[in-house]
């Protein structure tokens, strides 16, 4: 793998967890908006633009949650910048909407938003164990994500990317993707459902998916060897 590999990390929880795999796999990150140290950027369009601008060409970008959802949009709307993409528990639409049932109803996702909002600590462990519920490992994973996470970024961070969850729709993008990508997802995903790992998988242009069996929302954890040698693999698949 020549191209550059550049990592966007998940909701809350930062880049801690996905840390050992992206060693491994030699690559690097982008932060989330107003995580670490990049600055707090409200607009989902605005924060893909900029991180389109930060790429070199022909990068190797991945993303893990919504930071699979940035990673999408940036191959669809910036695709000299993007020469593989990779989509770790992905999906076009983080909410349920007309023609995407596979998702979290929005009045689920308001009241996780009003129980963040009010207990933000409090929520980060019911948070990690709700989306490794099903993993063949659950309790492990879990353990290890809340020991690796970054510290919790701002209450307004949080907001802005649960705002994103709510609203954004990357249907039209994803079919406007030409880079190579594979979709990685737990076939026991509870957050992310694998039926939209599927249909995600659809609508990008030869997309390949590979489902992990009893893994949930984290198998670069769950199963970190099969995780990085699956992507290894495919990097170094020569370009078509």
């Amino acid at each position: 793998m020549n191209a550059p590999l550049v990592f966007l990390p998940g909701w809350c929880l930062g880049r801690g967890p996905l840390q050992a795999a992206v060693d491994a796999l030699h690559g690097q990150f982008i932060d989330l908006p107003g995580y670490r140290d990049e600055a707090l950027e409200g607009d989902f369009d605005h924060a893909v633009a900029a991180i389109g601008a930060r790429l070199a060409t022909g990068s190797t970008l991945a993303g893990w949650s919504i930071g699979a959802q940035l990673a999408l949009a940036v191959a669809a709307r910036h695709p000299d910048k993007v020469g593989k993409l990779l989509l770790v528990a992905g999906t076009a639409s983080f909410v349920q909407r007309d023609g995407w049932p596979d998702a979290m109803p929005p009045a689920t996702l308001a009241d996780f938003s009003a129980a963040v909002g009010v207990d933000p600590v409090g929520m980060l462990p019911r948070f990690v164990g709700g989306f490794n519920r099903g993993d063949a490992q659950a309790k492990e994973v879990s353990r290890r994500i809340l020991e690796q996470a970054d510290p919790l970024p701002s209450p307004l961070v949080l907001a802005a990317g649960l705002a994103w969850l709510r609203d954004v729709d990357l249907r039209a993008d994803a079919a406007r993707v030409r880079a190579p990508t594979l979709l990685i997802h737990g076939d026991a995903d509870p957050l992310m459902p694998p039926a939209a790992a599927r249909a995600l998988a659809a609508l990008i242009p030869g997309a390949r998916l590979e489902l992990f069996a009893g893994c949930a929302h984290a198998p670069f954890l769950s199963q970190a060897e099969h995780f990085v040698a699956t992507a290894r693999a495919f990097f170094d698949e020569p370009a078509a």
